[in-house]
């Protein structure tokens, strides 16, 4: 009889649909968390870096040699949109991966206490997003990605780079928001 029951749970579709919700509503929130949390990284890392990384309207051109290999987020939004939710996902876990390294590398070469921990306090929850994409790609049944290697940077393009880093970042966690928020409108209906 309890092996009947737990039989029944196990393939009661209403469970598995709430905790795909679950799921994506916690990952949509740790998302708008770091979205909100970048914003004040991103000015504080600015300032430090000083003229004319600070500056309002300053935008230095990408550089050739960057390491850094993910996915732009500047991929056309109906491009983007025509994409599965699993490649979706796929993309947004290789992004996070190769971020997450950039941003520990930010870190450890910044020399400012409070900023490397802040950078660092916000790794981890770069690490707990991975972690909650993981875990959303497995309950919706997706295969994980490869894992991406890390970066590696001279000290003279880590400036620009530092800059590209986090403009990349707040452009993936603004798409990563909108598509978290789609995939819950998709579960609702």
């Amino acid at each position: 009889m309890l092996l009947a029951v737990a039989m029944a749970t196990a393939v009661d579709p209403s469970h598995d649909l709430a905790s795909e919700r679950s799921s994506i509503e916690s990952t949509y929130e740790l998302t708008k968390y770091l979205e909100y949390q970048l914003k004040e990284i991103k000015d504080v890392y600015l300032t430090y870096l000083g003229p004319p990384f600070n500056e309002k309207d300053f935008s230095p051109p990408r550089p050739n040699s960057t390491a850094l290999t993910l996915p732009s987020a500047a991929t056309r939004l109906e491009l983007w949109h025509g994409l599965e939710n699993q490649a979706r996902l796929a993309q947004n876990q290789k992004a996070y991966s190769v971020l997450l390294a950039a941003v520990r590398e930010l870190a450890s070469s910044t020399l400012c206490p409070s900023l490397k921990t802040s950078l660092l306090h916000f790794c981890t929850g770069l690490d707990g997003l991975l972690g909650s994409i993981s875990a959303l790609m497995t309950t919706l049944g997706y295969t994980l990605p490869p894992q991406s290697a890390n970066m590696r940077t001279n000290a003279g393009e880590l400036k620009v780079e530092g800059f590209w880093i986090l403009r990349e970042l707040q452009s993936w966690l603004w798409r990563s928001a909108k598509d978290f928020n789609r995939l819950k409108r998709r579960l609702r209906g």
